[in-house]
Order: structure tokens, then C-alpha cells, then sequence
């Protein structure tokens, strides 16, 4: 069983529930962090391979990947090989059900673990319930009872962030490594109309999915902030939802954590306060799973 174990991204949707539950197995974990504040905290960037050194004592890792850009073998591969090299043995990477090994993005650093580290597992979720109570959705939920996609009339298996992070718990301590991936997925795949019927039940008011073309998409991922390259990455994931790429459901989660995964109605009724009209629906309101009284979280 690993001794220490390094959280990257340890104050995010995922890390951070990653590192609660390992804390509450009785886990020290590390965060790794670009502000580090408590004295469990790293010093960690990405784009800094002088902090590497983050890695140093830890015999495993779960790794998120920067969320700035799309060349993630090219940022992360020194960091990982100085790990290697200093013992870290065991690599839990969170990638995307949409993201073959050997593909674009995680899908690189995916192939490169399966050929280079000595144990790992790849989680390869599908996309978050949480972004419904996080960020953008959560603002045009909250102020337009809207939500917006290009995903068309395409179902999604949709996950709760804390049913990853506890799947990750058990790819990181478990006995054996994995050496293999997994795809995680909620119980049900819904599209963002259903999803959109279920808020309105649950909210008492009207949702609506408002369906947009993919450049449409791009636009206002851009407005939001994303780099041209990653909005248009994002918006052309839309159209795999919309063709059918990501209509299924799996039982990754029961295998890894021996029960079923939330499915979304419970999920909304109980992140049900982050839409109040007075809510702070800011990424950073949401970055500890001590929230639980705003969202049910178990951790893009």
C-alpha cells in the first residue's frame, strides 16, 4: 500500500475530495498547490519543472493535468520522469471518457504511464454534474434558468466529482495497480433537455436547455476566458455529444468503489442552495468538499 501520496490539483473539484477521503482512511496526503498555505501544502506548477520536487517522498501520485492548454505530455513529462526516478511508483491520472489512449490531450500522458511508470490507472469520467453547480452553468442556471450547449439532443452519463474522487481513493491505495484504464460514468445518461426537466422539478421554476452550433459555443467559451485553441477543443466535444460519442453508462464506479454511482436527481436536490439567486456560484466557493450543505459531494 502506498506510504504518501501526492494530490496535484489538491484544492480543485477532484483533488480535493481526493485528498478528504484519504485523510479520512487514514492517508497523509500531500497537496500540491500553486499557493501553498497549510503545512501539508506543495509548491506545485505545472510550468515549473523546478518544482518537481513536490514528488520527493511520495510513493504515489493522482495527477490532474493544467486546465490552460492542450499539449499536456509536452508540460507534465518532466515532472513525471524526475517522480519516477525519485521513487513514486504508483500514477492515477484523471483523463476523460472521451479521450482515447494515445489521443489528444490526457490521452498522451494515458499512453506514455501504460509505457513508462511502474503502476498506474487512468480514469477516464465522463463530464462533471458539478459543472451545473460551478462556474458557468451554475451562473446562467442561477440568473437566466438556462443552460446552454451545442450538445443537441445527445445523452451524456453524467458523474458526480465525488464519485471520481472516491474511485481514485481506491486506484491509489488499493493492493494491486491497476495498469489499466477505466471509464466512470453516473447511472443514467441524460441529455442537457432532460437535464433541464429534472432542475425544474427539483428548482420549482422553469429550466431551459438552449441548443447552440458549435462556433456559437466557441464564442462563449472565449468570452469566459479560454484560449481560442482549448474553447474550440471544448466547443467540438459538444459535437461528439451531439453525434452520440458519449451515450452510455458503465459500472467503472462499482467496480472500483463497490457501489453504484449518484445518480442526478440527487445530485440537484442537494446542490440545490448553489442556484439561489443570492449564491456564490464562484469556482472558488466550491473548492473544499466541506460544502457539503450547498452541494453533495462525495470531488474539468
Amino acid at each position: 500500500m502506498p506510504e504518501r501520496i501526492l494530490v496535484t490539483g489538491g484544492k480543485g473539484k477532484t483533488g480535493a475530495r481526493v485528498a478528504l477521503a484519504l485523510t479520512r482512511a487514514g492517508h497523509d496526503p500531500y497537496i500540491a498547490t500553486r499557493h501553498p498555505a497549510g503545512p501539508m501544502d506543495r509548491q506545485f506548477e505545472w510550468s515549473d519543472p523546478q518544482t518537481a520536487t513536490a514528488f520527493e517522498g511520495c510513493t504515489a501520485a493522482y495527477l490532474v493535468a493544467p486546465t490552460d492548454r492542450i499539449d499536456h505530455l509536452a508540460q507534465m513529462r518532466p515532472h513525471l520522469e524526475r517522480a519516477i526516478a525519485g521513487g513514486t511508483r504508483r500514477f492515477v491520472l484523471l483523463s476523460a471518457s472521451s479521450l482515447e489512449r494515445g489521443g489528444a490531450m490526457m490521452g498522451e500522458v494515458h499512453d506514455w504511464l501504460a509505457r513508462n511508470a511502474p503502476e498506474w490507472a487512468v480514469l477516464r469520467p465522463s463530464w462533471f454534474m458539478q459543472n451545473f453547480s460551478e462556474g458557468p452553468h451554475a451562473l446562467t442556471l442561477r440568473d437566466e434558468g438556462v443552460i446552454y450547449s451545442a450538445t443537441g439532443t445527445g445523452r451524456i452519463g453524467f458523474i458526480d466529482a465525488g464519485d471520481i474522487a472516491e474511485a481514485a481513493v481506491a486506484a491509489l491505495v488499493g493492493p494491486a495497480a491497476l495498469n489499466r484504464d477505466v471509464v466512470l460514468t453516473g447511472p443514467e445518461a441524460l441529455s442537457y433537455k432532460d437535464l433541464a426537466e429534472i432542475l425544474s422539478q427539483v428548482l420549482r421554476r422553469p429550466i431551459r436547455h438552449i441548443a447552440l452550433d458549435a462556433d456559437t459555443q466557441a464564442q462563449r467559451f472565449e468570452a469566459q476566458g479560454l484560449p481560442p485553441d482549448y474553447a474550440r477543443m471544448l466547443s467540438a466535444l459538444d459535437q461528439r455529444i451531439a453525434e452520440g460519442a458519449e451515450a452510455r453508462t458503465t459500472d467503472g464506479v462499482a467496480q472500483l468503489t463497490g457501489r453504484t454511482p449518484t445518480r442526478f436527481r440527487a445530485f440537484a436536490e442537494a446542490a440545490a442552495p448553489a442556484w439561489r439567486v443570492d449564491a456564490d456560484t464562484t469556482p472558488e466557493a466550491f473548492a473544499h468538499p466541506e460544502h457539503k450543505g450547498k452541494e453533495r459531494r462525495r470531488a474539468t
